[in-house]
């Protein structure tokens, strides 16, 4: 039976009888049923996990996502370093308290689909990782949007909950090197880690790129448009 857990933060990992990335049952055979549940289940965990942190934090969850608002200078580097600090033992953290509450069952690490390189996983991860972080710029840190609504939480939430439905039975549907991370630490298999790490980061990176540092800076104060 496929089952799932929520990370400490709101940060999911995939577990059951999917092989190491969450994808095919045992027979090789996809099972949507499954992907679904999972999908949903990220996509509502990501929403409230939003919800209840924006205002604190303001709910990055993740590195990629970290990362993006660095490029797109919407944080400093030095406050995206203590966010990662945060987000990688927060990760750690939940998969050693889930391997221990579970009495030691084996917690499944992220790799790609059996048939894929590596390579292809990455540009997978950098597709949607874009997407995702794209859909933070957006809804959440673009300057028109005006304050936080409850839109973002939501919008983010679907676009990882899509995002998996599209790219789990072949990548994972990762989008974040924390939930990678925690659960090949507590593992200690770190077999295939680094494609959930080059993919979300470049992904994040150019969507921070694309909105943040395009888009955004292209934004004029009314007074200084020329309307003649």
């Amino acid at each position: 039976m496929n089952v799932w857990y929520v990370q400490l933060f709101g940060t999911p990992v995939l577990s059951g009888n999917w092989v190491r990335a969450g994808k095919l049952t045992d027979d090789g055979a996809l099972d949507p049923a499954g992907l679904v549940a999972i999908a949903i289940a990220h996509a509502f965990a990501l929403f409230v996990g939003v919800a209840i942190a924006a205002n604190i934090s303001g709910g990055h969850l993740n590195p990629a996502v970290t990362f993006g608002l660095a490029v797109g200078g919407h944080i400093t580097i030095l406050t995206g370093i203590f966010y990662w600090v945060a987000q990688l033992l927060g990760s750690t953290a939940a998969c050693f308290l889930l391997k221990f509450v579970t009495h030691g069952k084996a917690i499944p690490t992220h790799g790609v689909a059996a048939g894929m390189n590596e390579f292809e996983g990455v540009v997978m991860e950098i597709v949607i990782t874009f997407a995702l972080v794209y859909t933070v710029y957006a809804t959440a840190a673009d300057p028109k949007k005006g304050s936080l609504g409850t839109i973002a939480p939501i919008a983010i939430g679907f676009i990882v909950g899509a995002n998996i439905l599209a790219a789990g039975p072949f990548s994972g549907g990762s989008m974040n090197p924390a939930r990678s991370f925690g659960p090949a630490v507590a593992a200690g298999n770190f077999a295939g880690n680094w494609v959930y790490w080059v993919g979300p980061l470049i992904g994040g990176g150019l969507a921070g790129f694309v909105y943040g540092d395009v888009f955004i800076a292209s934004y004029q104060p009314v007074a200084d448009q020329d309307y003649a």
